[in-house]
């Protein structure tokens, strides 16, 4: 495995929001974790971040481009509804005879492209993955809601999948989906502005992430203290926090990069990933335990073991 970032380089810190909102930068922070975010300029795209983070990750498996089978990105911000993302991410890095398929799955769409191009190396019909979470979703924020203005950032984060001899290092996966709460994140052509229910989303993202982990853990036969980093969806640091207390984790094996990226969406597990490898936290052979949560609803979990090979 190969794991890579890309973000912009502009930031928003909190003041800027906070005096646009009238409120406190301190309340900006403590209800959501997040001290600045990485925004996109308006001629900046996301197939460029995707890219990038691709190629990066590319960069660390030691993966040539054109080993590359296919080319999965997870977003729901690609800049025109036709072309998709993924083809225009194989292109700019040179995976010429790789197959490119975007995967709209909210904050999830990540973590369901894990489990998507590790069965397809499963079976035989691909050798390489290029798995890309990205999003521009600041882009789509009201800026005087004060439930949402600030939750926000842009950025991509990938990681590259390939063969290996013996058992599979990825799995088990789960994914779920709810669709009769689909009023509580809405982000609609007519007004193309995300909504949200602030406190019943808390809710439920603490509750499905505590309930995924349990199940991925009893699928995997491993308990709490076999994982070596638990990587949880970034979108807020009170959510990860009262995940973690909720299962009895020890924080230092919790990653939370809220701070510095805010919540990127599809991109926020790879980031957090490669954030983390960064650091030192993430190193080969650890099990980590992902999971995640978004509109729709959908929220999925997964164990992997992180190696190269």
């Amino acid at each position: 495995m190969g794991v890579g970032l890309a973000v912009p380089e502009d930031v928003v810190a909190n003041a800027e929001i906070a005096a646009r909102l009238g409120v406190d930068e301190d309340w900006l922070r403590s209800r959501t974790g997040t001290r600045v975010r990485h925004v996109a300029r308006r001629e900046q795209r996301l197939e460029a971040f995707a890219a990038d983070a691709a190629a990066a990750a590319l960069r660390d498996a030691g993966v040539e481009p054109g080993a590359v089978d296919l080319v999965l990105v997870g977003t729901t911000s690609a800049e025109e509804m036709s072309p998709h993302a993924a083809p225009l991410v194989a292109a700019a890095i040179g995976a010429e005879r790789a197959g490119g398929v975007d995967i709209s799955a909210a904050c999830t769409g990540f973590l369901s492209g894990l489990a998507l191009g590790t069965a397809m190396i499963e079976t035989g019909r691909a050798g390489t993955v290029v798995v890309v979470g990205a999003d521009l979703l600041t882009r789509y924020l009201d800026p005087d809601d004060r439930g949402s203005a600030m939750l926000f950032g842009d950025g991509a984060g990938a990681v590259v999948l390939t063969a290996a001899d013996g058992p599979s290092r990825v799995g088990p996966v789960s994914m779920h989906s709810d669709g009769s709460r689909r009023d509580l994140i809405r982000l609609r052509r007519d007004e193309p502005l995300i909504r949200m229910d602030g406190p019943t989303v808390y809710r439920y993202a603490v509750r499905l992430m505590v309930e995924v982990t349990h199940e991925v853990l009893d699928a995997a036969g491993l308990g709490v203290d076999d994982i070596d980093l638990f990587v949880y969806h970034q979108a807020n640091t009170r959510i990860i926090d009262a995940v973690g207390k909720r299962l009895g984790l020890d924080a230092a094996k919790v990653v939370d990069v809220v701070g510095e990226f805010a919540n990127t969406s599809a991109a926020s597990l790879p980031i957090a990933l490669a954030r983390a490898a960064a650091q030192g936290r993430l190193r080969a052979g650890d099990r980590v335990l992902l999971a995640a949560f978004g509109a729709g609803m959908v929220w999925s979990g997964g164990v992997l073991r992180w190696g190269r090979g």
